[in-house]
């Protein structure tokens, strides 16, 4: 609720809701995902591009320098309109809440965020340096010194909440 992507519905509210479904990897880090399996039935697929594993491979093939940087929480990004609001409620044991922002879990969410990133990007992207896959930023280059350009470009454009643990989880320039 702090971050602003959920908000507490009152208790006399007569309302729609589903489940939460808390996903754990492998690492032991969690992500709460919304069980919106009902919703994602009657959701018409967007059609929007979105660069497969097989051509990000292909793009990096000629880089000597990658660094990768995973956004944190960048669904969350997205802020929704009060139409999808009222679809995403969710009930867990202290009260129904509400989703302010997209959650984990819908079925076009991967393309309102490659849709937004796109949006944040499209030099470095048409250049070929960028590329976003699902929720990862790879910076690819083929000298040192255009590497730490690109990546400054990269990191001014992006907010810095979303690079908090940015030391943690970043395989750093790596040649």
């Amino acid at each position: 609720m702090d971050l602003g992507v959920l908000r507490k519905l009152g208790h006399n509210e007569q309302v729609e809701v589903t489940t939460l479904v808390i996903i754990t990897w492998h690492n032991g880090k969690s992500r709460m995902v919304g069980d919106f399996r009902a919703l994602n039935t009657y959701t018409i697929p967007e059609g929007y591009p979105q660069l497969g594993i097989h051509g990000t491979l292909t793009q990096l093939f000629q880089a000597k320098f990658i660094t990768a940087m995973d956004s944190l929480k960048g669904f969350h990004q997205n802020v929704l309109t009060d139409n999808a609001k009222e679809l995403l409620r969710i009930i867990v044991h202290c009260g129904i809440f509400e989703f302010l922002r997209i959650p984990f879990g819908l079925k076009n969410a991967p393309s309102h965020y490659q849709r937004m990133m796109n949006t944040i990007f499209p030099e470095e992207l048409s250049e070929g340096w960028l590329i976003i896959y699902i929720d990862d930023n790879i910076v690819s280059s083929e000298t040192w010194d255009n590497h730490l350009s690109i990546l400054e470009r990269v990191l001014q454009k992006n907010s810095p909440s979303k690079h908090e643990n940015l030391s943690k989880k970043v395989p750093f320039c790596i040649q």
